[in-house]
């Protein structure tokens, strides 16, 4: 018996193959339709939430200081949000949320508290510049028994949620799927400039402001890409907006707040006070940050993230 001839494969035609090769890579879906797809279920859940609040719930968005009960809410919805758009990004990739930055094993562990630390020092020390250089003083306290105890900790974890909601969104996915496509620095480059630009959307906020703010996004980059993870970058990220806006009280890019320990007073420059903005519109900010840079920088040393294995899965 003879063999029956095979039929003859079809070849794809020309625009089948641009579109194929447009959409899909070595590794599967090229990363900036990954990315879109993550952004697509982000927006399309906020803006589902955020419309039957207002039709269904009559529920507007908040006017005035700040309330940690607001943003405890706010944040946490958003951070339920794009967990969920990570998870099912990581289904499609068949990868983990941890290879996102983001190891729930390493929750609350030994780099998260020296990110408190390091996040709440640098806060200080911005301050203490300023006090010397005759533009800042501390005030008086402004709360007593309870309602100290109780602000601090309703601050306390809602800068919490800020800060994993935060890195997550420009550190964790959106960092690490630009990171297969066009490697770790310009990637970082990239979400931190965003972080920045973001920023000018708080009223009172000014383009020294935006700058540390992405100045800042970039020093949490390193952070990430030493360490291996989010974890400290959170830590930082909530120990410095927790002693920005409850402990010493001074404005957060702009925005003023409820329930503050301190009742601060400036006086000065607007350079070197940072006006509006508050401290992170000061020029000294940008100085404590270039420190902070150099000591991170000589202090770790190896790079940890992110693993070459689970970035080379999704090359393209």
């Amino acid at each position: 018996m003879y063999p029956l001839p095979s039929k003859p494969q079809r070849r794809a035609k020309p625009l089948e193959r641009f579109i194929a090769n447009a959409f899909v890579g070595r590794g599967g879906i090229r990363a900036g339709w990954r990315l879109a797809i993550f952004l697509a279920i982000v927006v399309g859940l906020i803006a589902g939430l955020s419309f039957i609040a207002r039709t269904v719930f009559h529920v507007n968005p908040p006017t005035g200081p700040m309330e940690p009960l607001s943003l405890l809410h706010n944040e946490g919805v958003a951070f339920l949000i794009i967990l969920f758009a990570g998870w099912v990004m990581s289904k499609i990739e068949h990868r983990r949320i941890a290879d996102y930055g983001l190891p729930m094993r390493r929750a609350f562990q030994g780099q998260f508290w020296l990110g408190i630390l390091f996040g709440f020092a640098a806060i200080t020390v911005l301050l203490g510049s300023m006090r010397l250089a005759g533009v800042f003083r501390f005030g008086t306290i402004g709360l007593r028994g309870s309602e100290l105890l109780e602000y601090g900790a309703l601050w306390g974890l809602a800068f919490l949620l800020v800060g994993v909601f935060e890195e997550f969104l420009f550190r964790g996915y959106a960092l690490f799927t630009l990171t297969t496509g066009m490697t770790f620095w310009p990637s970082a480059i990239l979400s931190s400039v965003l972080f920045g630009l973001i920023h000018l959307g708080n009223s009172g906020e000014s383009q020294i402001g935006a700058l540390e703010a992405g100045g800042t996004g970039l020093l949490f980059c390193l952070l990430l890409r030493r360490t291996g993870d989010l974890w400290m970058p959170i830590g930082f990220h909530a120990g410095w907006n927790w002693g920005q806006t409850y402990f010493y009280g001074v404005p957060d890019s702009g925005l003023a707040a409820k329930g503050h320990l301190f009742n601060p007073i400036f006086s000065g420059p607007t350079w070197l006070t940072g006006g509006s903005v508050g401290p992170e519109g000061s020029l000294l900010s940008i100085a404590v940050l270039v420190v902070l840079w150099s000591i991170f920088a000589l202090w770790l040393r190896e790079k940890k993230y992110p693993n070459r294995e689970t970035t080379c899965a999704g090359q393209s």
